[in-house]
Order: C-alpha cells, then sequence, then structure tokens
C-alpha cells in the first residue's frame, strides 16, 4: 500500500510493539503528528511540558518495562531539548528512540528557521544516529534503530527525518531490511571452567551486582549464583533491587555513600565477582585501594568495561544470565560459613542510623518502604534524596529503582515517575525529590495531572541544595555560596496551581497519614516534608580515599571538630 511518510513512521512503531510515546509538536514535525492522530487508537501520545521531560518519561518508561521507550520533538530547540535525556539514558544503558523532525531536505546547512544539525550533537551520546532524507530509507532505518537500542548493551538511538520525508509518499512496507541476529556470548567453556576454579579456590568471595542485572533479566540466576557461593553480596547504585534487599547475604551499596560493611569487606575478601557493572569512579575511589587483596572476575555484555577502570584477573563477556546460568550448573555448593560469620558481625556494628528526635529523609523513605513492603517503584532526583532512597528503601524486585546514575540528572525523577506509572500502572510509584532537583522540572506536574497519572512525589525540603550543602560543610569552611534555596516558593500552592492535590508535613507523626491519604487519594499528589538543612549522607567516602575508610557518623562529628 501506499502511505506517507509520517504514516509510515506511525507503523513502524506499532510493528515494534509501542503504544506509548512521550513528545512535543512544532512545525517540522506536524506531519507526524497529524498522523499520530488518526493512529490514536493503537498509539497513546502523552503531552509533555517539556521536550526533556519526554525523554525522562519515555526513559522511566522503558526502564520498568524492558520495552524500548520512544519520545519525539520538532526540530531546533524541541530537538535539542532532549539532549539530557538522551545522554542520560546512554550513560545508564537505557533502550531510547528518540524521534526528531528537521527542515525541509533542500535547506539543511542554510541557517534555516528552528534548524540544527542534532545528529552531530548526539553522536558522542547516542549508540547511533540517522538522518533520513529518503523516504525509501525510512522503514529500514526504523528497525536497524530498535534493533541497535535494545540489542547487547541496550542505548538510546536518534532517528531525524526532514520534514519533505514525512510528507512523501512510498510503497509501505519495502521489507528491504532484515535483521541479522549478533552473537554477544564471547565467553568459553574455559571461561566459565576457570571462574568455577576461582571461586572454589576463594576462602572469602564477594559479589559486586550492577544495573546489567535487571537488564538481562539475570536476577533470579544471581540469587543461586550467590547462595551457591554462600558469598556476601552489594550492589551499584544501578544495581538496586538486582538482587532481594532482606537477603541475609545482602550487605547494601558499595562506594562512595555504600554500607560500612561493604566497603569494609573490600580490604577483607580474596575474591571479587562483579556482575554487569561499570565500576565508576563513585564506587571505586582510589584505584589503588579498590579490593587490593582480591582477585578479581569481571562479566559484562560490553567488552569495553573490562579492564576499564580495575584490571581484572579474567574478563567474561556475554549475556549475564547465560553466564551465571552456566556456572550456576557445574558450581558445586561452597561453604563460606566462616567469611559470612566475619560479614554478620560487620553489619551488626555498622548498621544505618539516621536521626530519631526530627523528621529526616530517611524516616520518610523508611515509612514508604514499610508502608508498601518494598513493592513500589521508586524513582528519584539526584542528590541527598537520591543516596538515601538507595540506602533506606529496601528493594525487593528489579526495575524498581528508576534514577540518574551516570549522568546524575537534576529534574530527570518527575519525568521518569509519569513513564513508569504509565509503563506500570498497577504499581505505586513515589518520586522521591530534594526541593533543588524538583525545581528543575516541576512543570511535568501538569502532565501528571493533566492525565490523571496518580504519582505520588515527595519534597524533602531542606530550603538548600542538599549534597551541595553536605560538601561545603565537610570541605569548603562552611561557605555556602548559591546553596542556600531560602525564598517565598510555597510547593503545595504551586502543586494545587497545577492541578495536583498536596499536604505539608514537618513531624514524624505526619508522615504515616500524609502516605496514606496520598495514596488514597489515587490521583497525582505532593507531599512536602520539611527537614533539617544539615542532615547528611552518611556513611561517605572522601574523595580520593580508600573506600574502606569510610565515615560514619562519629567520624564525621570529629571532623568538624
Amino acid at each position: 500500500m501506499i502511505l506517507s511518510g509520517s504514516d509510515i513512521v506511525c507503523q513502524c512503531l506499532i510493528e515494534h510493539g509501542v503504544d506509548t510515546v512521550f513528545g512535543y509538536p512544532g512545525g517540522a514535525i506536524l506531519n507526524i503528528y497529524d498522523s499520530l492522530y488518526k493512529y490514536q487508537d493503537k498509539i497513546k501520545h502523552i503531552l509533555t511540558s517539556h521536550e526533556q521531560g519526554a525523554s525522562h518519561a519515555a526513559d522511566g518508561y522503558a526502564r520498568v518495562t524492558g520495552k524500548v521507550g520512544v519520545c519525539l520533538s520538532t526540530s531546533g530547540p524541541g530537538a535539542t531539548n532532549l539532549v539530557t535525556g538522551i545522554a542520560t539514558a546512554f550513560l545508564d544503558s537505557v533502550p531510547l528512540i528518540a524521534i526528531t523532525a528537521n527542515v525541509v531536505s533542500n535547506l539543511l546547512g542554510k541557517d534555516t528557521f528552528q534548524e540544527v544539525d542534532i545528529t552531530s550533537i548526539t553522536m558522542p551520546i547516542t549508540k547511533h544516529n540517522f538522518i533520513v532524507r529518503d523516504i525509501k530509507d525510512l522503514e529500514s532505518t526504523f528497525k536497524k534503530a530498535f534493533n541497535i537500542a535494545k540489542s547487547g548493551r541496550p542505548g538510546p538511538v536518534l532517528i531525524d527525518i526532514t520534514k519533505d520525508v514525512t510528507g512523501d509518499n512510498c510503497e509501505f512496507p519495502l521489507n528491504i531490511y532484515k535483521d541479522t541476529p549478533k552473537n554477544y556470548n564471547k565467553y568459553s567453556k574455559e571461561d566459565i571452567d576457570k571462574a568455577i576454579q576461582m571461586i572454589i579456590e576463594s576462602q572469602k568471595p564477594f559479589v559486586f551486582a550492577g544495573g546489567g542485572v535487571s537488564i538481562s533479566g539475570g536476577h533470579e540466576e544471581l540469587r543461586e549464583f550467590v547462595e551457591k557461593i554462600n558469598s556476601p553480596i552489594a550492589e551499584s547504585l544501578m544495581g538496586k533491587g538486582g538482587f532481594h534487599n532482606n537477603h541475609p547475604l545482602y550487605t547494601g551499596m558499595l562506594g562512595m555513600h555504600g554500607s560500612k560493611t561493604s566497603n569494609i569487606a573490600s580490604e577483607k575478601c580474596d575474591l571479587l565477582i562483579i556482575i554487569g557493572a561499570r565500576l565508576s569512579d563513585r564506587v571505586i575511589s582510589n584505584p589503588r585501594g579498590f579490593f587490593p587483596n582480591a582477585k578479581i572476575i569481571h562479566i559484562d555484555i560490553d567488552p569495553s568495561e573490562i579492564d576499564k577502570n580495575i584490571l581484572s584477573h579474567l574478563g567474561i563477556i556475554g549475556n549475564l544470565k547465560d553466564i551465571l546460568a552456566n556456572i550456576n550448573k557445574n558450581l558445586p555448593q561452597q561453604d563460606c560459613s566462616t567469611w559470612i560469620k566475619e560479614i554478620s558481625t560487620l553489619k551488626e556494628n555498622f548498621p544505618l542510623t539516621y536521626p530519631k528526635d526530627r523528621l529526616t529523609g530517611p524516616y520518610v523513605i523508611e515509612t514508604i518502604s514499610n508502608l508498601t513492603k518494598g513493592g513500589a517503584i521508586i524513582t528519584t532526583e539526584v542528590g541527598q534524596n537520591q543516596m538515601w532512597a538507595a540506602q533506606f528503601y529496601q528493594f525487593h524486585f528489579p526495575r524498581h529503582f528508576i534514577s540518574s546514575g551516570g549522568l546524575g540528572t537534576m529534574g530527570y525523577g518527575l519525568g521518569a515517575a509519569i513513564g513508569a506509572k504509565l509503563g506500570q500502572p498497577n504499581k505505586l510509584v513515589f518520586n522521591i525529590a530534594g526541593d533543588g532537583s524538583f525545581r528543575m522540572n516541576l512543570n511535568e506536574l501538569a502532565t501528571a495531572s493533566r492525565y490523571n497519572i496518580s504519582i505520588i512525589q515527595v519534597i524533602l525540603n531542606n530550603n538548600s541544595l542538599g549534597m551541595v550543602r553536605q560538601w561545603q560543610t565537610l570541605f569548603y569552611n562552611q561557605n555556602y555560596s548559591a546553596s542556600v534555596l531560602k525564598d517565598s516558593v510555597d510547593y503545595c500552592k504551586v502543586a494545587e496551581a497545577l492541578g495536583c492535590k498536596s499536604l505539608s508535613i514537618s513531624t514524624t507523626e505526619e508522615v504515616l497519614p500524609a502516605l496514606e491519604k496520598a495514596i488514597e487519594s489515587n490521583c497525582p499528589f505532593v507531599i512536602e516534608c520539611i527537614i533539617d538543612p544539615d542532615d547528611m549522607v552518611i556513611p561517605m567516602v572522601v574523595p580520593g580515599k580508600n573506600i574502606a575508610e569510610c565515615l560514619i557518623e562519629k567520624d564525621i562529628e570529629n571532623l568538624l571538630l
């Protein structure tokens, strides 16, 4: 059949199982929006308040569903407004298709109104990008883009389409592109055998799991693996939920704001098994002091991650679900009871704590965790709110912690919460924010109210950029330069003006009733929690120090004397 380019775009989306897209229209992309109107019974379009919100919503949708998220924008500033969201998805390995429309082909490169070379701009932050100038390339480009976005290590792909292509007509389908499946499992039987031998020879193994666990769907294989080794296990920020946080072998996060137990274990263990993690600076801190006495096995689907930041003794490249299944099949049950007893003592001696004499961020998050029994989807902004959420919410399932880990994007969480709720409508969705991050993209509350998307927005309001203030307190002589946010902004009035319900609370006694009221309302709800500006995220590793030297409350107090 003969279809317009814009109709072909919609048909390609439907062919790839897309039923929800997020975007904002404009002149260059109007043909596609006209087709979306015709296909509205098959593709639901969510009009966000800003293109950045669309990219974060598509990202959140992808993370909770495992599907490819899709966002759209017009040319010029519409396209550049997607850049932060694309970079966020790239750093966290999120499958995303960003569709932009550009000016007509014969006006490219002529400084045409709202023209920008978006493919050049996004080249470093996409797995691949395309510009389509011929309608006959449209169908094959979409097939390639979806294949690239979801295969191997997932990531974002941008498709830029000139306006004349969206208005042209062409036969559809052409079926000129056939996917050639690529084998990402590069490991050998010898790799599996060597890993098993290293595990058997180990007396004090330690497992470190990252975001690759949830991406691969390998959480059950990971649980069996850890229990077979009888090893303690820590997670990265992006790994949260890949392993049940109430499991007796779980020790918490590792790294800058990891648990004291996890970080001390880095000096004591003799074998580190890294599973689907990229070992960023926030995890390793001082590379020379990172697991100094351990042999290292690194399992990852991306060969570029092996030996990138830390040299391994054995790199195993492939899908970690398959790799762990192979190891589990051949690995005899191990007994590390003496090591586990040592770890248990550390856990008893160094629990996560927080002040009990006032309302705090950890108390709010712990109450949410208890109320939802670890089953809610938690999105976050970036800063103290993010770290407290990771520390004090007990995650039981993969794809339930949604946060910007690699790029650290303030303003990410609200858009991501909207996408997450649309992706998993039967789940409770909370976005945990500081007042600083919330200000970044609070306009997306209007999106939530427009579609009655019943997310619960929690603002931990300390009238400051909390993590910046924490660093200024510890390392900058308490010079609170540009980090104090004391002004006349009333977040409850803002929320209500944007169509949401709201409450402001300042005591521990108010937390549970406020949460219960928000859940019962079944509408977008904002809870402002007034907390102390000097509350800190603890433990903390001083930059450049070994992670085993992480500071706890008494160390912080001594540092400030």
